[in-house]
């Protein structure tokens, strides 16, 4: 009987897999395109008042539109998410320092979607694309 609840279980990790995939890619491409409708001034000028060259800017396009379709098509899966996490934390370090100690008005931290962002990055980058992808479940970056 245990035998059928471990099959049971492993048996649904790449639909968990392709589900954290679509979410993470999905809800990230709609900043990506927010970017490429609005342009990317405030992360340039964000960089600027960092002392860093505004040019990077344009690596938000990165992050935020070629990595998260990447993740969800599940090509190159891996590398695609750590891209994300590296730009998470960037945005975190230029944009959101002085809210990591804060709750918003509802009760929860202030950067409670920027954090889910980055976790699940990180959880995508851990445990790959799964069967449900391009590269197929043992791809070389899956």
């Amino acid at each position: 009987m245990s035998d059928t609840i471990t099959t049971t279980l492993h048996s649904r990790d790449d639909e968990g897999k392709l589900l954290l995939r679509a979410v993470l890619a999905i809800l990230l491409l709609f900043h990506g395109i927010s970017k490429i409708n609005g342009g990317n001034g405030f992360v340039t000028s964000m960089l600027q008042q960092a002392g860093l060259p505004a040019v990077l800017g344009y690596l938000v396009y990165i992050g935020e539109v070629v990595a998260p379709l990447l993740i969800l098509i599940g090509l190159y899966t891996r590398p695609a998410a750590l891209v994300v996490a590296v730009n998470m934390i960037v945005a975190l370090l230029l944009v959101h320092t002085s809210q990591f100690f804060s709750m918003s008005d509802t009760g929860g931290w202030a950067l409670e979607l920027q954090g889910l962002y980055l976790g699940g990055a990180v959880v995508v980058a851990l445990l790959g694309a799964g069967r449900y992808s391009v590269g197929g479940m043992y791809g070389r970056y899956n």
